[in-house]
């Protein structure tokens, strides 16, 4: 589905990775830039062209392939996993010849990492589709999260803790006030990137017919598995306005369970502020529902039915460490913080290099 919005990003957010070939700055903006995320769960590609606030989106593509399914028992990518995911990135490739991209970058994140076959699936995709996958490690992947959400941290807060919950790994990361950056903007001083996300949690502890005590179990373990960023973080300071900023599926269902909404809409959600009794509203409702009734919800699907509870699971282990009274919701992330990154490394957008005066 064609899709057009526009996006400010983040200044002062500091990334430990280089891009490469520049773009054609000749019409003073820059290109079409791609921006491909290939998960454990998802496969999501944005396509924008710089402009002086940000960037405006002119194409988006996003489906569910569960490339990491079975991942955790077998240790790699199968056969039909690899398959969905192949013409999802068909999908992709299309599209961005379609919209005359002139520089992208397109990565793979945990699934790919973790897999024994994982390097021969990004060789299959060069040789079949001419795409060269990027794996990324765990660093980048958390600091180009920071750098598509963070704009979206509340600017008079001194802390706050933001996190991505993914298919198969989650982000979390502790982002301070930085008098020094450009409009006091926030920076990452610390982040963990734990090995499980709410397809391995599922298929570890099921994801269909979640009982009290499973939901513990799932809660209980996030929680373990978070203690050393609890650790590398105890002396950091927690401001009055110190809140959680989500990035995931699992956020935006919440929002939308919360909104009550007939059909999921990105308007609504992106940007909302949840205090803390709405999101144990929200995550009770969903608990009392049946598998039936949330593949049924609008907001969920049968796609991501069986995912929804880990991801509420992980989200209470976060809010058990880091307990806040404001929860913001962000439908964006890594696809922005590519973008995002690679138009500050050209110079375009409102990162616009001024021209030479002869």
């Amino acid at each position: 589905m064609s899709q057009v919005s526009t996006w400010n990003p983040v200044p002062g957010f500091h990334t430990p990775f280089a891009t490469e070939r520049p773009a054609d700055t000749r019409n003073g903006w820059g290109g079409i830039y791609a921006a491909l995320d290939l998960g454990t769960n998802n496969c999501r590609l944005l396509v924008a062209r710089p402009t002086a606030q940000g960037f405006r989106v002119i194409d988006a593509f996003s489906r569910i392939v569960r490339l990491g399914e079975g991942l955790t028992l077998t240790g790699r990518l199968s056969e039909a996993a690899i398959a969905r995911t192949i013409e999802a990135l068909k999908v992709c490739r299309d599209k961005m010849a379609a919209r005359g991209v002139t520089r992208a970058r397109t990565i793979a994140t945990e699934a790919c990492r973790a897999a024994a076959n994982g390097a021969d699936f990004v060789a299959e995709v060069r040789e079949r589709l001419g795409i060269e996958l990027e794996i990324v490690d765990r660093e980048t992947e958390a600091h180009l999260a920071a750098a598509g959400v963070g704009d979206l941290a509340d600017k008079d807060a001194r802390s706050t803790v933001m996190f991505d919950i993914g298919g198969g790994s989650s982000e979390i990361i502790w982002l301070g006030f930085d008098p020094h950056a450009p409009n006091g903007a926030n920076r990452v001083k610390a982040w963990e990137s734990l090995r499980l996300g709410v397809v391995s949690l599922a298929e570890t502890f099921g994801g269909v017919d979640v009982s009290e005590e499973a939901f513990t179990a799932m809660t209980d373990h996030v929680t373990e598995a978070l203690a050393p960023f609890v650790a590398k973080v105890a002396d950091e300071a927690r401001c009055d306005r110190f809140h959680l900023l989500g990035t995931s599926g699992t956020v935006t269902t919440i929002a939308g369970v919360h909104l009550n909404l007939p059909r999921y809409d990105r308007r609504a959600v992106d940007g909302l502020w949840l205090g803390r009794p709405e999101v144990d509203e929200a995550i009770a409702r969903l608990r009392a529902m049946s598998y039936a009734e949330r593949a049924a919800n609008a907001c969920i699907g049968h796609e991501r039915a069986d995912l929804v509870l880990a991801g509420c699971a992980i989200l209470e282990a976060i809010r058990r460490h880091f307990p806040a009274e404001r929860l913001r919701i962000a439908d964006r992330g890594l696809r922005e913080g590519i973008l995002s990154h690679m138009m500050r490394a050209d110079g375009v957008g409102p990162h616009r290099r001024r021209r030479e005066r002869w």
